[in-house]
Parts: structure tokens; sequence; C-alpha cells
């Protein structure tokens, strides 16, 4: 099997829910070892939220794959100790604990560096490690507001959140691209780095573009449903047998081409009210009047077919089982199996085609199940292991 690019890197993570463990998934991805520590008994938050993949949960299938599960009770002091036995090794430890949380039970990065100079240490939270807001509980939704999002997305009445953990997921990439960041200083200076990552940073550096839009006191972009908020026509489009498609121009010369193939009305290019696309913006209820009566004459598939005649970006409006079912996913075998405890599931390939190694795919583990191993690893006898267990330390 070829070397992948973090082979021999251990993680320890005191993660729960999505920001951490995705960042951390994405590391064991790349070969790193991730020894995830999880409560006794039911262990991440996340395991419990559903139970729509074979009895477990969607959250957790996703973010998992290829961690070993420690549990420890931290309150209890051998617990603690066995944890930070793991530092005093581990390349890298990532929490998203409440700010000061670590610090408090001795896991501070001054403390952890002091055992251990090459230590990378990745803290995760809603608003950083100072500030104002710095003990302000912080959910994703939450940080979407905070930054701005649900003002630019919805309709014109209704702000309208993400479907997914858009706040987690920008945190969890930026802790993600920071650490290997680390560990390509860390090469050149032998030396661990202190990285704090805040959600409302990464979402709102995700948010710069309608920020920049709204510069000094502008006004912002509108919210207009799933239509881009300063392009037209951009957005979805109703065909005649009821079936939705995006589209989207980007330029003036791609007007024409829409106007001559798609709506066979050449002369609508030259129409002074619809010539540039600002104009087009201003009168979208005008334009839309002209497009319907077109795609309303056309089926889904006929409408498609004029818009790739005419080289004009266009998509259909996939809802999940689209996404499973995808042929462009199929025809490039982005999809494989990895274990859980529940049996084999289906589970998109990482990002990014490569020939130099293979992602490592393995299983989702259960509460605890490398308990016993990592602790033998680390010396401890089995008559200690059965004491801690029956402490409920384990």
């Amino acid at each position: 099997m070829s070397i992948r690019p973090l082979d021999g890197i251990t993680v320890v993570a005191l993660e729960h829910v999505i920001a951490a463990p995705f960042c951390t998934r994405q590391l064991a991805d790349l070969g790193a070892r991730i020894i995830k520590i999880e409560r006794p008994g039911d262990g991440d938050f996340a395991r419990g939220y559903d139970t729509q993949v074979d009895g477990l949960s969607s959250h957790f299938v996703w973010v998992n794959r290829s961690k070993e599960s420690l549990t420890l009770d931290l309150k209890q002091d051998s617990a603690l100790a066995i944890l930070k036995r793991l530092l005093k090794t581990a390349d890298v430890f990532i929490q998203n604990l409440a700010p000061g949380a670590a610090a408090r039970m001795g896991l501070s990065p001054e403390v952890l560096q002091k055992e251990n100079p090459g230590l990378i240490t990745c803290a995760i939270s809603g608003y950083g490690n100072d500030g104002p807001y710095r003990d302000k509980k912080a959910y994703d939704l939450l940080i979407q507001s905070e930054a701005g999002f649900l003002s630019i997305t919805g309709t014109p009445e209704t702000p309208s959140k993400a479907g997914n953990s858009i706040a987690d997921i920008a945190a969890g990439m930026y802790a993600y691209t920071n650490i290997l960041a680390a560990l390509l200083q860390r090469g050149k200076t032998g030396k661990g780095t202190v990285i704090d990552i805040s959600m409302l940073e990464a979402l709102g550096e995700w948010m710069s573009f309608p920020m920049y839009y709204a510069y000094k006191g502008a006004n912002p972009p509108a919210r207009n449903g799933a239509s881009h908020a300063t392009i037209y026509p951009y957005g979805p489009f109703k065909a005649g047998d009821g079936k939705t498609v995006m589209l989207g121009l980007q330029n003036e010369r791609e007007w024409v081409q829409f106007c001559e193939i798609v709506l066979e009305n050449p002369l609508l290019a030259k129409d002074e009210r619809f010539d540039r696309n600002f104009k087009r913006n201003d009168k979208r209820a005008e334009l839309l009047e002209i497009i319907n009566a077109c795609f309303s004459k056309l089926s889904s598939e006929q409408l498609i077919a004029r818009l790739e005649k005419a080289q004009i970006a266009n998509a259909h409006l996939n809802d999940m089982e689209g996404l499973w079912k995808h042929e462009q996913l199929r025809a490039r075998n982005r999809f494989t199996e990895v274990g859980t405890p529940n049996g084999p599931v289906a589970a998109l390939l990482p990002p990014g085609l490569n020939d130099s190694y293979d992602y490592r795919m393995d299983p989702i583990p259960a509460v605890g199940e490398h308990t016993d191993s990592i602790l033998k690893e680390l010396g401890l006898a089995e008559a200690d292991i059965a004491s801690m267990r029956a402490s409920g330390a384990i």
C-alpha cells in the first residue's frame, strides 16, 4: 500500500458533534491516527441524533469513520491521567469544548507543550478564546444568524438557514487547513503551534462577498430564494412538465446566446430594457414573463437540451435520491463502503482524485471499541483496566 500524507501522525480528539469531528475525519482520510475521546456509555452526543443509517446517526456516520474510540470519564483522575499520557507523545490535540474548559482540566496549550514541545493544539469554539462573546453558547444556526448568513439567504419574506451545518463545516475546514499548515511549519521549526478557530470568523470569511457588496453602508444583496441576488436570469425556472431547471448567465455574450437559441427570440437580445445585467436584474418580473412563456412549452429535458446547445450553464434540481444516484459521481466511481457497528454502509470518497495514495476509509467505531487496546498500548495491566471500568472511569 502506498504511503499516505499523514501516516504516522497521531491526533487526540476531545470532540463532539460536527466541527471538530469533521476536521479530524479529514485528517484520518489522509492517514492520521485519530483517537476519539468519548464519554462512557452514550459517547458523542451526535450518536443519538437520529437512526437514519441502518440504526446509526447520519451525523455520526458522516464524520467519524477511520477513528478509534476511547471512553474516558474525565471527571475522574485516573481517566484524565490517561488523556495526559496520550498527549505527551501525540502530534495534534484538537478539542471543541467550551472556552476555558480544557484549561480547567490542566489541558491548556502552555501546560501541554511543556511536556510535548512539538504538540499542535487546536481549539474550536463559537466565538474564539477571548472577547465579549467568548462564553456565549454557540450552535450552528446561531452562528449563521450572527454572521449575517440568514440575512441574505431565503425569500424576501422569510430568512432561511442553510440545509446543512454550514458554520460547523466552515470551522472544521479551517481547523483542518490550519493543522496541515502547522504540521508543515513544525517540520521546519520543530515546534508546535496553538490554533484558535472561531465559527463566527470561519463563516464570516465565507460571507465576504455580501460584506463587500454592502461596503460602507451600501444596500446588501437581497434575499431571492434560489435565484442569484444580483445576476439575472440565474436561478430556478419551471419547465412545461412541472420540473425545475437551474440556469445561470454570466455575461452579455451568453445573454445573446440565451435569446437566440433558448428563447428563439433574437430581437430580445437588443431590447434596451434587458441589454445589460443590471437592467435585467431591475426588471426581473417583466423578463420572467417572457421566459415563462417560452419555457412552459418545453419539457425539462428539452429545455436542458437548448441550454446545452447555447452553452448556458444549467443543472437539474436534485433531491438526496438524485445525489445518491448521480450519474457523474457513479461514472467517476466516487462511492465505496465503510464498516459500521451495524454492518457496511455506502460512503462518498473524499473530494480530490490523486495518483499517489488511496484515502483511508476504515470503519466507524462503536462507543469505546478501542478502549482496551489503547490502554494496553499505554502499558496498563488487565487488572488496572478492570478497576477503571468498575469505577466508571472508562
